[in-house]
């Protein structure tokens, strides 16, 4: 039996009502056995500033950076804004990427999921990725899961509807375990 797994997932999205927030709480009811998922609030962590940091951590950031150091995996729903990143996730990445030696991000894997408009959020995670790249995070590459056209499959409480989608996420989920598992497994070969 493998051992338990937490994931850390967190939302560039700070509306009440945010579909990308809900398909975290979607994810947490998808979830495998032996594996738990704590969703994490990104709202109280101020912009980056580097002349706050050379005085000290903000307490919202550094609980942050404690819970990503604590986790097994991230999970990232990241909406479209301007065909970008959101400006919330981009700046929790900044906080949580400095020092870049002692960034809780290195080596972490992280699955993403989207929904949005047309184009789910495409553009966006690709922007993510490309910002990750320098906390060398290590992105699952596929499953893909941009939910399009996001109004049509929520009901008004928040609740998704749509069965195809929630099978996308518990597909992305199953994929980001796997993939931890198997990462965890190379570290400790590279141990021995």
């Amino acid at each position: 039996m493998s051992h338990p797994l937490h994931i850390l997932a967190f939302s560039g999205s700070l509306r009440r009502a945010s579909f990308n927030t809900a398909l975290l709480r979607e994810a947490a009811a998808l979830l495998p056995d032996g594996v738990t998922l704590e969703i994490f609030d990104l709202a109280p962590i101020p912009l980056y500033n580097g002349d706050v940091e050379a005085v000290g951590v903000p307490e919202p950031v550094r609980e942050f950076k404690a819970r990503i150091a604590q986790a097994d995996a991230l999970l990232v729903a990241c909406p479209e804004y301007n065909y970008s990143v959101t400006g919330v996730l981009k700046n929790a990445i900044d906080w949580a990427s400095r020092p870049v030696k002692d960034s809780p991000l290195q080596g972490k894997p992280l699955a993403m999921l989207g929904a949005g408009g047309q184009s789910g959020t495409m553009r966006a995670q690709f922007h993510l990725r490309q910002i990750l790249v320098h906390s060398n995070v290590l992105v699952l590459n596929k499953p893909e899961v941009y939910i399009a056209r996001a109004r049509e499959k929520f009901d008004t409480e928040g609740r998704l509807m749509d069965d195809a989608t929630r099978e996308h996420i518990g597909a992305l989920v199953a994929a980001l375990v796997a993939w931890t598992r198997r990462l965890s497994l190379e570290h400790e070969k590279e141990l021995a």
